[in-house]
């Protein structure tokens, strides 16, 4: 059996020890000890976190966060729900508390139609500014006949040069 080269050695055990050390904290976000006994509540909890964003994070539901602020929102979200509280009431309590900027999908408002409204409206810009330029690439006249007097001027510029 052959050996692997020294240096593709290492990278591997880089590699493993990267992975060692993330994998835990990707994995176990939600900690054993935030769970709630009722798995229907549990799974309740779970539905809504990954609906909130980590304010940390920001790219990240509470729910795949390991950051304390994460876990704080998610221990909120599961005590509101253990008080009684409605999903609804639950996202309106982390809605007035943190902003919409808790949610991972903002609902359409006034103050939010830039951040729905940007995206199409820069693609349909796109798509308008390429048209624009087909058509006046196609306007554009033909080159390369040129008029005696110049076909006769390019001649004698040749022949000066020597070409």
């Amino acid at each position: 059996m052959k050996q692997l080269p020294r240096k593709y050695a290492q990278a591997i055990l880089v590699a493993a020890a990267l992975f060692a050390v993330i994998w835990p904290a990707v994995v176990f976000a939600v900690e054993p000890n935030e769970m709630l006994p009722d798995p229907v509540l549990e799974a309740r909890a779970r539905a809504l976190s990954q609906g909130l964003r980590c304010l940390v994070c920001q790219n990240e539901s509470i729910d795949d966060s390991g950051a304390p602020l994460a876990h704080d929102i998610r221990v909120l979200v599961r005590e509101r729900i253990k008080a009684g509280d409605t999903d609804q009431q639950v996202i309106d309590f982390l809605v007035a508390r943190y902003g919409e900027f808790v949610l991972l999908k903002p609902p359409l408002s006034w103050h939010t139609a830039a951040l729905w409204g940007l995206p199409p409206g820069l693609l349909l810009i796109g798509i308008v500014v390429m048209v624009v330029m087909a058509r006046r690439r196609a306007e554009v006249p033909a080159t390369g006949t040129l008029t005696p007097a110049e076909e006769a001027r390019v001649e004698q510029l040749l022949r000066e040069k020597g070409l």
